[in-house]
């Protein structure tokens, strides 16, 4: 039985602007100030609806959106913007993919590693819609492997799904090699999560076979909440519904809704700020380099991993990032510390944001035994995280233990 919890009497509470951000995979902080000034601009000077005027405001205002798209496609190696499609957030985006892909008697193949915003959508096809899943669980080193996955494909299989990182571990699927199995079964889409990854890692789509990829636009693509993005290949519009109908600006004359993306997906008036504060963010990946902000993000998660596994009291649940590449997070618990009070004393006594509890993750913490013990504490990293965070983290931990 655990011990009560005792006082923690090592240091008193930080002043409020003693700040550690280390919750990058919950939602990027601080942002790159391009992208305050962006949103700042249209909240202040421009204020008008995207693709619903024709003033001189307006027609700037959906280039700018239009440019955030091409930018993206770039990003991404996607053949068009028009493949870019425009969501609320990454919830949003998954719902589209999973909703608009699937049919009553369709056979889904995913993964223990998937976020709940893949797995409830799922469990209603399944409860509702005579949808049947296969749910295939990862190896020792946190990697699903291909082969188990093209095992699991059936005659009537239509959608594969597979988080490109986990948020739990941070562990990076191998998505490419995925892709290659499916390649001989057209008629399988394939649908990547990439929550985690958008931003922090390379992603080429058509290397990787993909067909459909979701993700936020506030987490590793640095813009602001309220922001999401779909990347649908352009071949694949017809098979994909769009889940929610309305005003899209286009074809006003009919009451049917458009057939062509993006005007397809996007039924109401569009988060104009955030696409702007998303668009500035982009631009500020593309000058930085996707593989520079990977390569200083597995920097400091090594040094993470290294301080973690030093501390006896400490038991790390993520694989080895020397060993397995990791997105940016490490999941970790504190002997004899409920993961939320050790989350609590990190912010209270040090001024150390993390996130601790399940993390919308539950087959994940299932796999890792921590779904009775209140899940993991987790810290992330981002692209404007430093050593002294690091350092401060390690330090912090090492103090809590000590007077436990």
């Amino acid at each position: 039985m655990r011990e009560p919890f005792r006082p923690f009497r090592v240091s008193p509470p930080v002043e409020p602007d003693t700040r550690v951000y280390l919750d990058n995979a919950a939602t990027s902080f601080p942002k790159p100030e391009s992208v305050v000034c962006a949103v700042t601009e249209y909240m202040t000077r421009c204020g008008v609806a995207a693709g619903r005027g024709n003033s001189r405001r307006a027609t700037e205002l959906d280039g700018r959106i239009a440019a955030c798209r091409a930018a993206l496609a770039r990003l991404w190696n996607a053949e068009s913007p028009r493949e870019i499609l425009f969501t609320f957030n990454g919830t949003d985006s998954l719902n589209l993919a999973v909703h608009g892909g699937l049919r009553p008697g369709d056979h889904v193949v995913t993964t223990e590693l998937e976020h709940n915003s893949v797995l409830r959508p799922l469990r209603v096809w399944e409860a509702e819609r005579g949808v049947t899943l296969s749910i295939i669980a990862p190896d020792e080193d946190g990697r699903v492997s291909p082969s188990r996955i093209a095992e699991a494909l059936r005659p009537n299989t239509r959608l594969v799904v597979l988080t490109h990182a986990s948020n739990v571990t941070g562990v990076v699927q191998p998505i490419v090699e995925v892709g290659d199995r499916l390649r001989g079964r057209p008629e399988v889409l394939f649908l990547v999560d990439a929550a985690q990854t958008a931003g922090h890692v390379p992603i080429d789509v058509q290397r990787s076979r993909i067909d459909l990829l979701c993700c936020s636009g506030h987490k590793g693509l640095l813009g602001p909440l309220g922001t999401g993005v779909v990347y649908l290949k352009g071949s694949r519009v017809a098979e994909v519904h769009s889940f929610r109908q309305g005003g899209t600006g286009s074809q006003s004359e009919s009451l049917d809704q458009p057939s062509q993306a993006p005007d397809k997906y996007e039924s109401g008036n569009p988060n104009a700020a955030g696409l702007m504060g998303l668009a500035a963010a982009v631009e500020w990946i593309q000058g930085q380099g996707v593989e520079a902000l990977a390569a200083r993000s597995a920097r400091w998660v090594q040094m993470l991993y290294a301080g973690l596994a030093a501390n006896p009291s400490v038991r790390v649940l993520s694989p080895d990032p020397w060993l397995v590449e990791n997105a940016g997070v490490v999941s970790f618990v504190v002997d004899g510390i409920d993961p939320r009070v050790t989350a609590t004393l990190l912010d209270a006594h040090f001024g150390i944001e993390v996130r601790a509890g399940l993390h919308c993750a539950p087959l994940v913490h299932r796999s890792l035994g921590t779904l009775e013990s209140g899940g993991t504490v987790r810290a992330s990293v981002g692209p404007f995280t430093t050593e002294s965070d690091v350092d401060a983290l390690l330090t912090a931990l090492m103090m809590i233990a000590t007077a436990m």
